[in-house]
Parts: C-alpha cells; sequence; structure tokens
C-alpha cells in the first residue's frame, strides 16, 4: 500500500458501517481497493465533461482555455456529442450482447444441446412468441422455443424495417419516432452505425448526433435489454416476490461460500441447483464444513435474488469487501462490472476467482471457458473446487449486519397483484394517481461510484420521495443498495407519505419495488406502456408523471438507458460524478430543452441528492398539472336522472 494510501479516512466513503469495517480491513492489511484508488486518483477534469477527443492521431485534442477546436476543427459541441454516442454505443452494446447470448441459450436448449435443461415458464414463451409474430398454437415448447430464438436472433442482424418490439410502445411513441427517423431497425446495425457516426470526420453536428444516440439506445431498450428479459423470464422464470436478506452479513462463518458476480445467470442458475445437490453437500461436510452458501454481487445477485431467493451480499462497490473476509472459497465471475482489483485482493486470501466468459478473462482469475453445451458440468466443478478450498480457509472478519428484503416484483406480478389472476390490471396504479394519493413513480436505477459516498445518493433519494407520497421502482445495484439500508420490505411505509402508505397497505406492496437487475430496465419500459395503454394519465409514455434517476452512475451501460428512457419520453436525472458533455453548454441545454420539444423527455445532471429530489417533484407535478390531475376533482353523486344520461 502507497504512503498517500495509509491513513484512508474509512468513514467518509460509505454510510454503509459494513463498508467502512471492512476498509479497516483493507487499511490494516495494506490491500488497496476501489475505494483507495478512487481517493488517490483524480479523475481528468478535461475528459469527465467531454472536451477530450481522442479518435484520430492527430490528437488528443483538449477542448479548454482559448482552445475551442481540434486540429480537424471540431468544435466543442461536437466533440462532447461524438463522446456521448460511443458511450451509449457501448453501453447498448453490452446490454444487447447479453440478450444475444440468452437466445443463443434459448436456441441450444430447444435443439437439446444443453444438458438437463427447460422452458421454466412456458405460458410466458407464448406471449414473447406473439411479441415476435409466431404462432404458438398447436406447438410443442422446445419447437416454439427453437422459433422464438431464431426470431429473436434475427432482430440483431436485421437490416431494414423495424425491430419486432417497438409495436409494444404506444403508438403515439411509435409514429413519432417514425417522423424523427429513430425506430431501430436491427440492434447491430444501430450500434455500428453510432460508432461509424462519431468515426473522425464523419458525422460534425451535434443534434443528428444526438438523434442518433437516440436510434442506438432504443435498439438496446426495446431491443436486445427487452429481449434479454423476456427470454430469462421463459428460461428461468418470471419473477414474483420472495424474501432474503442482503449485506455482507449473509457471508456464512461456517459453510463453503461460492459467490456469483457478474450479469449473464446461465451458469450462476446452474451453480446454485449444484450447491443444493445431496452429493455436493455430502462432500461439504466431509471437509469440516456445515454446509454450502451461496451468495451474489451486483446483477447476478439480483437475477438469482428474484427467482431463487440468493442473498445479494452487495452492490458492485462490495465485491473486494466481500474477498476481504477471509472467508469466500470462490468468487465466480463472467462480464461487465467486475474489477480488475479484484484480483489482487484474492490474491491476499484463499479466494479462489474464477472468471467463466470467453469474452472477458478477468485479472489474475483461474479462466474457467464453461462449454455452453455442458453449463450443469461447469458448475459441479466449480462446486467442488470451491469445497475443497475451505481447507485453506485462514482467518476471518465477516461484519454481522444484513437486513430482510422482498424483492422479484416482475411487470406480470405487479399487475396480478392489482387485480388478481382474472383482472390483471394497473388500473387501480392510474387511479391513485389520478386521486393523488400516489403523487407519481420514479425509477432509482443504476450503479454505484466510489468518486461519491457510497449508497448516500440512492437512499436519501429513496427516502425523500417515498416521503413525498412518490412510489419508487429499483433495478440493478440501487436496488441492493435499497436492501442493505432496509428500504424493500412492507415495514419501510412507516417512512412514507401517508397517502402512500395507505395504498401500500391496502395493496400488500412495499412503497420501494424491486423490479430487477439493470438489463431489466426495460420491465419499465414495459410498465410505462401499460400505464399509458390503461388510460386516464394520456396516450404516450411522454407526459407520465414519472421520472427515472441514477444517483451513483458510472458505467456507460447507465448513458444507454438514460438514452432509451428519455426517448421512451420520460424525464431523466443523474447524479454524482457530474455530466460528461459538461464542456458544451449547447449540448447539455439540448439534451433538456431540445429532448424535451423532440422526445418529451430529458436528461439532466444534478450531483446533490437533495436537489435531484427537489427536480424529481417538480417534474412529477408539472406533468399532473399538464394533465390536469393537481387538484382533487370533487366527489360527484350520481342521481337517478343522471343515470339515466349515461351511455354504457
Amino acid at each position: 500500500m502507497s504512503e498517500e494510501t495509509k491513513g484512508f479516512d474509512v468513514d467518509s466513503v460509505s454510510i454503509d458501517p459494513t463498508a467502512a469495517e471492512m476498509l479497516g480491513v483493507a487499511e490494516a492489511c495494506e490491500i488497496e481497493t476501489v475505494f483507495q484508488r478512487a481517493s488517490n486518483i483524480k479523475p481528468c477534469s478535461t475528459g469527465k465533461d467531454g472536451a477530450c477527443c481522442k479518435l484520430c492521431a492527430m490528437g488528443p485534442c483538449r477542448l479548454i482555455g482559448k482552445t475551442t477546436r481540434g486540429v480537424c476543427g471540431a468544435t466543442q459541441d461536437t466533440v462532447a456529442a461524438r463522446n456521448f454516442v460511443r458511450q451509449v454505443a457501448a453501453g447498448a452494446s453490452a446490454h444487447s450482447d447479453h440478450g444475444r447470448d440468452v437466445a443463443l441459450t434459448m436456441k441450444a436448449i430447444a435443439s437439446g444441446e444443453i444438458e438437463d435443461a427447460t422452458i421454466a415458464d412456458e405460458v410466458k414463451l407464448a406471449r414473447v412468441a406473439g411479441y415476435l409474430g409466431i404462432e404458438p398454437t398447436g406447438k410443442d415448447i422446445m419447437t416454439l422455443a427453437g422459433e422464438v430464438a431464431d426470431a429473436a436472433l434475427a432482430q440483431f442482424g436485421q437490416q431494414t424495417g423495424e425491430l419486432a418490439y417497438v409495436a409494444r410502445d404506444p403508438k403515439k411513441r411509435q409514429e413519432l419516432w417514425r417522423s424523427y427517423g429513430v425506430v431501430p431497425r436491427g440492434i447491430d446495425r444501430e450500434v455500428v452505425e453510432a460508432m461509424h457516426r462519431t468515426n473522425a470526420g464523419t458525422d460534425q453536428n451535434y443534434q443528428s448526433l444526438l438523434d442518433g444516440a437516440i436510434r442506438c439506445s432504443l435498439a438496446s431498450g426495446w431491443g436486445g435489454s427487452m429481449l434479454a428479459t423476456d427470454l430469462q423470464d421463459c428460461l428461468y422464470g418470471t419473477p414474483s416476490p420472495v424474501r432474503s436478506s442482503a449485506n455482507l452479513g449473509v457471508i456464512s462463518e461456517t459453510e463453503v461460500n461460492i459467490l456469483i458476480h457478474g450479469h449473464e445467470p446461465l451458469l450462476a442458475s446452474m451453480i446454485i441447483d449444484a450447491t443444493r445437490e445431496p452429493e455436493m453437500i455430502e462432500l461439504a461436510k466431509s471437509v469440516g464444513a456445515a454446509g454450502i452458501n451461496i451468495a451474489g454481487i451486483c446483477c447476478t445477485a439480483n437475477e438469482s435474488l428474484m427467482r431463487q431467493g440468493v442473498p445479494p451480499a452487495g452492490n458492485m462497490l462490495h465485491q473486494e469487501l466481500a474477498v476481504l473476509t477471509g472467508a469466500v472459497e470462490a468468487m465466480v465471475v463472467d462480464v461487465q462490472c467486475i474489477f480488475q482489483g479484484l484480483g489482487e485482493v484474492s490474491s491476499h486470501f484463499h479466494t479462489m476467482l474464477i472468471s467463466t466468459s470467453p469474452k472477458a478473462v478477468v485479472g489474475d482469475s483461474i479462466h474457467m471457458v464453461v462449454d455452453e453445451h455442458r453449463p450443469r458440468e461447469a458448475a459441479r466443478e466449480i462446486v467442488r473446487k470451491a469445497i475443497e478450498n475451505y481447507r485453506n480457509r485462514g482467518d476471518i472478519h465477516i461484519p454481522t449486519q444484513s437486513e430482510p428484503l422482498v424483492a422479484g416484483f416482475s411487470h406480470e406480478y405487479i399487475r396480478y397483484m392489482l387485480g388478481g389472476k382474472m383482472r390483471a390490471s394497473l388500473t387501480p396504479l392510474n387511479d391513485n394517481i389520478v386521486n393523488g394519493r400516489i403523487r407519481g413513480v420514479a425509477a432509482v436505477v443504476g450503479c454505484s461510484n466510489p468518486r461519491g459516498v457510497q449508497d448516500e445518493g440512492v437512499v436519501n433519494v429513496v427516502r425523500e420521495l417515498i416521503a413525498n407520497n412518490v412510489l419508487v421502482v429499483v433495478t440493478g445495484c440501487a436496488a441492493i443498495t435499497s436492501g442493505k439500508h432496509g428500504l424493500l420490505t412492507p415495514e419501510t411505509m412507516q417512512f412514507a407519505g401517508e397517502t402512500l402508505a395507505e395504498v401500500c397497505e391496502t395493496v400488500g406492496i412495499p412503497p420501494v419495488l424491486h423490479v430487477g437487475s439493470c438489463v431489466d430496465n426495460s420491465r419499465i419500459l414495459t410498465i410505462l406502456a401499460d400505464v399509458a395503454a390503461t388510460g386516464g394519465l394520456g396516450d404516450d409514455i411522454a407526459g407520465l408523471p414519472a421520472v427515472a434517476i441514477s444517483p451513483e452512475w458510472f458505467s456507460e451501460k447507465a448513458l444507454e438507458i438514460a438514452t432509451y428512457a428519455v426517448g421512451s419520453g420520460a424525464h431523466v436525472i443523474f447524479g454524482g460524478v457530474g455530466s460528461p458533455v459538461a464542456a458544451s453548454e449547447t449540448v447539455v441545454n439540448y439534451m433538456i430543452d431540445g429532448w424535451t420539444e423532440r422526445y418529451g423527455g430529458s436528461l439532466r445532471f444534478i450531483s446533490d441528492p437533495a436537489g435531484i429530489v427537489t427536480a424529481t417533484l417538480d417534474l412529477i407535478d408539472a406533468a399532473r398539472a399538464a394533465l390536469k390531475i393537481d387538484v382533487p376533482a370533487e366527489r360527484v353523486l350520481f342521481d337517478m336522472d343522471m343515470r339515466r344520461e349515461l351511455s354504457v
């Protein structure tokens, strides 16, 4: 550990006491983590504001001070917009490639190439078939699964026309997209075109560039990401509420601990199954362990939590802290949000870091590329290695804190919860927004970022919003953060505003609903489209009293999610680390005013959690006023003459 790292203030970087506790362990052992590096490494002020162009060998060009153009003549507006588009394209590629892998998995299952694999939700498979223009009636399940997989894969390579899922959006929104020429044609085509238009000497107009970002992101939001969510529900089950708990206290002192971390659920689901096999449990007992404990980090944690109740050990920033407990026999990772520093931390303990994806060799990990046709065999091998490693465990230090939670509120379950099996509907939600008991809805989503105080933005924003009668849905690391701080239980309604609490108590739900992983932000698009279709709040996503917020974002995926939300008509607020386009006041204003005028949604960056809450409530109230539901309607009691005049 460097001299400047010593004396690091462990209490200043997180509001989670387990983080401070484990950072104390790191300091005592002289082990560096992401928190120390974030403190020691100052961000490049030019790059973070989008004022640096490094697209060609005439640069990099730093547009600061009196330098307002690059060598090629590119302006600050062009440079900031191009950088943003490239970030959106990278995020779209990550989420959509995830979706492609899920489709390939379904195809392999349908053809019998993957051992002991089934379709968990046949009803949803039939529904997804309908979305893709396939008639499900009269087909055996594997034949239908194969047709759905082929149709999904065709969406990636499609060159012309429109993505099939565009039809799930409100018709008004579809028409608007067509009028601006931003309807996504094929998923891969839009990502490639976004990279092409940002190549040196190509698109130089910030408005045209940012429309390209909209189109590219919509290919993920209403394409790759939504396909990933739908197909995962078909393969592993559509989530419904489950009880579990969250934080480092879920790591076991007496059992073999296996942590699954990343984003793709196939191998993780097989590992979970393997840990429950009697043979594996007996093997664990033979080495002196009481059994096998499995927990999650990041979005694999969310996927496994929603469907099998696996407890999250923490959000993204807990990955190194979990290893610092000394009690993790294996950390199994695949893709996205995996720190290279995880290998260095693991090297100080007995923990095996096992990477499993052919597209992601992680640090100094044991790289076990899983045969995609034999994942169950690979899962058993990983579990055996973890069990054998239990004997190598040294001193351990496991925080005691964990919080109970309820997760798994899929779109389908929310409809069922509000209307029952025969009358599943969002009508009660719309009615309570119209009558003002629910002021509006906010989606608090996204990452954790060590350049801020871990969890502070998410927790403060969520608590203030529910106190102001705003129903909150959470995904990704923000969902795990909410769980760690006790915000995902029905008891949370004690902190909610009076009228929101009344609705939650009547329905039997928490005021903060866990709806999935980061790829499952597509579930939120589905909910918003359904709210618009249900009636009473307009006929489009634009204009709904709903706001999306990412208080602690760090990833290009977050910018992609934000952009497809804006293109879909939602207002979005990012907090924490500032704006990646701050160097161009023109681009900043266009993302607020220009995008509002064109798409009905906007993207703004507000660092302070209190400022985020204020802006969110202002946007919700403005939407209520525009819908003329800001003043409670006078209750009218119909007499018999008035009833006779009704047309039914």
